[in-house]
This record gives structure tokens, sequence and C-alpha cells, in this order.
């Protein structure tokens, strides 16, 4: 018999109840009157027990109705035949009273099925005066004697149900009150997430707005601009730009996640090429080297093909913040499912800008990688260059 969850299984229960019900009527027997109507009367009566006991969750009151009928009727039976039953024959009666106070929840059925009981009691006794022969096998003190505990089951039974009750009681108000921190929680979020949205709305939006204006108001005047200057400012613009549309994403995100979808294509390996191109722009130089992918980037995986730019992309500028002027060389390969993109510069042909960047792009970049179960590791190489090698699995992120 197997265990689940801590509790036994239905039948096992019923099994193990009826064992315990009606094996000490029939082993206590032989010592009382081993008479043949006396063993025809507690057979039949644990006969019919066995069956009420089956449905007397579902039918608490006929199955002690059923029960209690067929053991006055087993009782009287056997003393009209001179026979007498053990004192054990009530423990049938004392299960069916317990399920009838534990599983009947209705006070005017509950009433009825006891007031039928006790008339079937005095049905009984006064059949048994009739029928008994002897003084001794009629009904008296050891009736009532025996049926005198019987009320406690029932109490029993009554007290397991509110028992239950309350219990049932405290766990609805427990998930309640988790409910209820959870929606807190929720609206603790979003009314946080609304107030960063309008900061980043009011200062980083307007700050970026002012760029590109001023950008576009420079290339208005590009006749009268060098020619590099010319080629920074349209790649000011364009980032800018696209700077722009990202972030309004973020902030419509920031303010309702449920309309989280984006109103331009996220960015992915796909536009690498482009993301160089403004890198060169901007006065860098990048060697690439692709590798053997065995598919092209644009039909990897989106949260790849995300996170994979935005690491390039990171990376990228903080060469250029670090180490303006050096050279620097990206690797992108795809073997054995997984992804592996890195990028490297040698030292700054200059000094870098001082304070540049909050310190959060590695963070970033970390978070990103293990959030697909991927791995990161950044640091300084002997020339006095920085090296970036993020690893992606390709399965894990949905191919």
């Amino acid at each position: 018999m197997n265990v689940v969850d801590g509790k036994w299984p239905g039948w096992g229960a019923d099994a193990g109840l009826v064992a315990l019900t009606f094996l000490p009527p029939l082993l206590s027997q032989p010592y009382v009157d081993t008479s043949g109507p006396a063993w025809s009367s507690l057979i039949g009566y644990e006969a019919v027990a066995a069956v009420v006991l089956v449905p007397r969750r579902r039918l608490p009151v006929t199955a002690f109705v059923t029960g209690f009928g067929a053991l006055v009727a087993a009782l009287v039976g056997s003393a009209g035949e001179g026979a007498k039953l053990t004192p054990l024959a009530f423990v049938p009666l004392a299960v069916l009273l317990f399920n009838l106070g534990s599983h009947c929840a209705s006070w005017p059925r509950t009433m009825s099925a006891l007031l039928g009981g006790g008339a079937m009691v005095l049905l009984g006794l006064w059949v048994n005066r009739m029928t008994a022969g002897a003084g001794e096998f009629r009904g008296g003190l050891d009736v009532l004697a025996a049926l005198a505990p019987m009320p406690l089951a029932w109490a029993t039974g009554f007290a397991a149900r509110i028992q239950r009750a309350l219990l049932a009681a405290a766990e609805q108000r427990a998930a309640e009150a988790s409910r209820a921190r959870r929606l807190e929680a929720t609206q603790a979020a979003q009314r946080e997430r609304a107030r960063i949205a309008r900061e980043m709305h009011d200062v980083v939006a307007h700050s970026l707005t002012l760029l590109v204006v001023h950008a576009e108001a420079l290339r208005a005047r590009g006749g009268e601009l060098p020619g590099w200057a010319r080629t920074q400012v349209d790649g000011l613009a364009a980032a800018g730009r696209q700077s722009g549309g990202e972030l309004r994403d973020l902030l419509r995100m920031l303010r309702d996640p449920a309309d989280a979808a984006p109103l331009q294509p996220v960015p992915g390996l796909g536009e690498l090429s482009v993301l160089l191109d403004s890198h060169r722009a901007a006065g860098g130089t990048v060697e690439v080297r692709m590798g053997t992918t065995g598919t092209a980037l644009e039909s990897l995986p989106a949260p790849v093909r995300t996170a994979g730019y935005r690491i390039v992309q990171e990376a990228l500028a903080n060469a250029r913040r670090h180490a303006p002027g050096a050279p620097v060389r990206l690797t992108v390969d795809g073997t054995a499912g997984r992804l592996r993109c890195e990028v490297e510069n040698s030292r700054g042909a200059r000094r870098g800008t001082a304070g540049a960047g909050i310190g959060l792009g590695l963070v970033s970049m970390r978070e990103r990688v293990g959030a697909l179960g991927g791995e990161l590791t950044a640091g300084p190489t002997d020339d006095g260059g920085f090296r970036v090698v993020a690893t992606m699995p390709l399965e894990d992120a949905g191919v």
C-alpha cells in the first residue's frame, strides 16, 4: 500500500476500518455464545454493516439508520432464539454514529436520525419482551449500558467536523491574505514603475530629444561643416533616433507591463552590421570574424539575438569610452549548440574619458547571459586592453 502526501489511500483506510470494526466482535463471540443462532445473527448484522460502511460519507443518515436497524434486529432475533451477542457488536454502531456527526451538516436530518434510532430501541425492547422466553435474554440494563457511551461517538464526530470547518476557514483566510499581499506588492511595483517612467521621461527622454534636435540642426547646416564632422553628426542623429525609439518602448513597458509590445523591432544580431557602422562612424575601428554558426544570425532564437546585440553594443561603447582609438576585434561563432561572442580591444591610443559610465554595463551583460543559462567573462588583457566573452546555449533559449 502506497502513502501519497502523508495520507493513506481511501480504500486502504476503509479496509483498516472494516478490520478494526468487525474483527473484535467475531473474535470475542466464542467467549460469549457459540450457538448457531448467535453466530447467524452476528454474521448477518456485520454483513449489513459492512455494506452500509461503504457509502457512509455520502449517505451518513441512511448508513446509520440501516446499520442501527440491523443491530436491533440481530439483538432481538438472537434473544428470541435464546442466544446472546457479544457486547462488542456495538462497535460498528459507534463508527456509524461518529460518521453521522462528522459528515451530516443538516441538523433536521441529524435529529430525525437520532429520534428514529431511539424509536427503534424502544420498539426493539418491546419486541424483545414479547419474544424472549427467559428473563436473561430480555433487554434490560445491559443494553442501556452498551448504548450509554454511543452519544460520545456522535459528539466526537461532530467535534471533528467543526475542527475541519475551522481549519478550512483558516486556510481560506490565509489564502485571501496571501492574495491581498501579492496584490499590494503588484500595485506597489506598478506605482514604482510608473514613478521611474515619469522620471526617465522628464530627464532622459527630454535630454535625448534635445540631443537629436541639435544633431538635426547641425545636419541642416552640413555645408558649413568639415567632412569628418558631417559623418559624426549623421551617426549622432541616427543613434539618437534609435535610442529614442527604444526608450519609448521601455517607458511603455514600465507604465504597463501588459502593453510591452515594442513600437519598433527589437535590435538583434541581424542588425550587427548597422551597429558596427555606427561604431566606425564614431571614430572606432573594428575587425570582424564570423565563425561557423551553422545557421543564419537572423534565425537564432530571439533572446539570444537580442542578448548578443546588447553585449556587443555595450562592449563597443566601453571601448570608445575607456580606450579611444584602440582597434577592436569582434568574433561571433556558433558551434555545438552554443553562441560565442568575443569583443577584445587593445590599449587605447589616448586616455579615456574620466568617470565615463555608471558601472552597470558589465552587471547588465552578466544578467542577460545568466538569464539564458550562459556564462560571461570579462577582464583586462596582457597588453593593457580588455576582453569580453559571452557564451550562450541555443537549446535552452528555444531552438
